[in-house]
């Protein structure tokens, strides 16, 4: 009897493993049928205005920007190539592109815009003291205002030079007379006073602290260096 119920036992358990087997078989056909209906994603509407107007998400056309180069960083870019030999500094635009005559090098800088008051005052006193001149001419005068700028008898900046009382004939009342910056003498001014301030060309008289114009005969007592168009150049 005993063995009765246990066969009764191990054929029952094998039924329900069977039938185990078959529901198991059963679910994986039923998921992998072509007759399963896919499942639909529904998007709520609200969620996706959201989404579209929070500020941490920029939204934006892909645009082309053009920019201009400045000239100073393609004169720089030159420099760095070898392009062109020469220095500038901050007085602005100051270049040597290979000059080989003072000429060429008055050609060659850029006067156009605002200057400084430093430059102003040096440009002026060239424009009015030897606008009329060679461009050696206008350079040694240019000169002698920075080398009094550099002796400790003069001020030490370039419109002190300038505007120090009974210097130059110039100037009226502390002022500069106005200047007609569109002339061609103008132009090489500036032209001129950049050059000079840069060291830019070598002047026949450098180191002169004075000069006068060859009409006069002021009876001084200093040595004289050099003649040059309308003035005499002294130390």
């Amino acid at each position: 009897m005993r063995k009765i119920f246990r066969a009764t036992s191990v054929l029952s358990l094998a039924l329900t493993a069977v039938a185990a087997l078959s529901f198991t078989d059963a679910s994986f056909a039923l998921e992998a049928s072509d007759e399963t209906p896919e499942s639909e994603i529904f998007v709520d509407p609200a969620l996706v205005a959201d989404d579209e107007s929070n500020p941490a998400i920029v939204f934006g056309e892909r645009q082309e920007v053009l920019a201009e180069i400045p000239q100073d960083v393609v004169e720089s870019d030159r420099l760095a190539n070898g392009e062109i030999d020469g220095d500038s500094d901050d007085n602005g635009s100051f270049i040597n592109d290979g000059a080989q005559s003072l000429r060429q090098l008055v050609r060659q800088q850029s006067v156009d815009g605002p200057l400084d008051p430093e430059m102003q005052c040096l440009a002026g006193t060239v424009y009015f003291e030897s606008k009329g001149e060679t461009l050696q001419g206008q350079l040694a005068v240019a000169r002698v205002v920075l080398a009094r700028v550099e002796s400790s008898r003069f001020p030490d900046s370039i419109c002190g030079v300038v505007f120090q009382r009974s210097q130059f004939s110039f100037v009226r009342g502390g002022k500069m007379p106005p200047i007609r910056t569109g002339q061609r003498h103008w132009r090489n001014a500036v032209a001129i006073a950049k050059i000079a301030m840069n060291d830019g060309w070598e002047s026949p008289v450098e180191g002169a602290l004075f000069f006068h114009a060859r009409y006069v005969s002021p009876g001084w007592r200093l040595k004289r260096l050099a003649t040059i168009d309308n003035h005499i150049f002294y130390r």
